[in-house]
């Protein structure tokens, strides 16, 4: 708000970047300032003695490269996806299924192998035989269909169908 109400105090002596990172820079500094003369409300009830909310063993030492990071095992791990994350999700696979049977069968066998098996497009071409460029445009001519009925579907919420 202090950057829309004083736009007409701008002169142009800075870039307009330049004076709203100013503004910016002045308006933290005054509220660290009124901040520290603050006391927490956690910090005005007794003492259990919790200790840190985090084990310190979880975090590197100071002489570490990287001191005060987390450790390689005390990572912590991905929140686990929401119930609708979930059936989206398995909605989202249905139809890639549906749409991977849509496909014509060399198609649908190098998008397979490539990004369902995750094979490298050496292996996929000496497994069926077929030259380099061949499996590139097999790869990209399946990916694009696929990548047509995937937006037809979420566009129209009409299934893909399976022939």
């Amino acid at each position: 708000m202090a950057m829309i109400q004083g736009l007409d105090k701008f002169e142009g002596r800075s870039s307009l970047r330049t004076w709203m990172l100013a503004i910016l820079g002045n308006i933290g500094r005054s509220r660290g300032v009124r901040e520290s003369r603050t006391v927490p409300l956690s910090s005005l009830g007794p003492d259990e003695g919790d200790g840190p909310a985090v084990d310190p063993d979880r975090f590197r030492g100071p002489d570490d490269k990287w001191p005060r990071n987390w450790t390689p095992l005390g990572k912590p791990q991905p929140w686990p996806r929401s119930p609708e994350e979930e059936t989206m999700a398995a909605e989202s696979r249905t139809q890639l299924e549906n749409g991977l049977a849509e496909l014509p069968e060399r198609q649908r066998t190098v998008v397979t192998l490539r990004d369902v098996h995750g094979l490298s497009s050496e292996e996929v071409s000496s497994l069926l035989g077929l030259s380099a460029g061949n499996q590139r445009v097999l790869l990209h001519r399946g990916r694009s269909r696929l990548r047509g009925l995937l937006e037809w579907h979420f566009a129209t919420g009409e299934p893909v169908m399976r022939t």
